[in-house]
């Protein structure tokens, strides 16, 4: 005789915004390399290091920024995995953060206007749509029940 959980599986629907996660979670950790790289370059750090005190401020934000986002992206997809009764609350603040992120990166950053417009949507698309799933869904209510 087999016993079965009573929570069900991840699945269904649910692997979109698992999906969404990781995709995230791999661009961040990709953003994150290229900062570094800016470290192991001797061209690189050598102009990094004798550019002026405001654009090595940009530069160690920026760098401090995609590691939070990178971590924080790990926990909550640790979180996913484990289906975490905490998770619909961070996935939300998650996808909240990847809006204001785009935002950031409209405003601030030196991409050109459609690159910036593109993510922006994207991010927009994936909240709107996400997070009245999380907040609705009996299904994300059923999944993740553990402590």
């Amino acid at each position: 005789m087999s016993v079965q959980s009573s929570a069900p599986r991840i699945g269904g629907w649910l692997i979109v915004p698992l999906a969404w996660l990781l995709m995230t979670l791999l661009t961040s950790a990709l953003v994150l390399a290229m900062y570094l790289s800016a470290l192991v370059n001797p061209e690189l750090r050598q102009a990094l290091l004798h550019n002026t005190q405001a654009f090595t401020l940009q530069w160690s934000l920026s760098l401090l920024t995609s590691l939070v986002v990178w971590i924080y992206s790990i926990w909550v997809t640790w979180m996913f995995c484990k289906r975490s009764r905490r998770l619909p609350r961070h996935y939300i603040i998650w996808l909240l953060l990847t809006v204001v992120l785009a935002i950031k990166t409209f405003a601030f950053s030196p991409v050109s206007d459609s690159a910036a417009i593109r993510t922006l949507l994207i991010a927009l698309l994936a909240a709107s749509l996400l997070v009245p799933y999380f907040k609705r869904s009996q299904r994300v209510k059923n999944t993740f029940i553990e402590q």
